[in-house]
């Protein structure tokens, strides 16, 4: 899957892991905006991020383009090599990571379930889920 959209859903981060690099935004089932699923989306091998805590409007997560890398290889003094591991969090915003491949999963989770990154868990698990990568 080239891109992971998910709008209307309120995603946070949940969890950096600075020593294995790792992190996890995740977007909870709510009555508010009619969900019944947990979606998490995991990002290994990070090497750096600007993120906002919360995106209240939804993400899309997607490779960043050329015109998009070239801004933020000047900003933030990136190396050229950064550009297939620069992943957008927004459709709009500066919000980015540079990481390995990303990966989503989904399915219906309580609010006291562990992460379905838990990677200490079998895989599959014995629950429905749907899960790719990004990119």
């Amino acid at each position: 899957m080239p891109d992971f959209v998910r709008e209307g859903r309120l995603f946070r981060v949940v969890s950096f892991a600075a020593s294995h690099r790792q992190l996890l935004l995740r977007s909870e089932p709510t009555a508010i905006d009619e969900t019944d699923t947990r979606v998490e989306v995991y990002f290994g091998h990070v090497e750096l991020m600007l993120l906002k805590p919360i995106y209240e409007k939804g993400i899309h997560v997607r490779r960043a383009s050329g015109a998009e890398f070239a801004v933020l290889k000047e900003r933030h003094d990136l190396v050229a090599d950064d550009a297939g591991f620069t992943w957008m969090i927004e459709p709009d915003g500066d919000s980015f990571v540079i990481s390995g491949g990303p990966a989503w999963r989904e399915a219906a989770r309580e609010f006291e379930d562990p992460s379905l990154f838990d990677f200490s868990q079998p895989w599959p698990p014995d629950f429905p889920v749907e899960y790719d990568s990004i990119g």
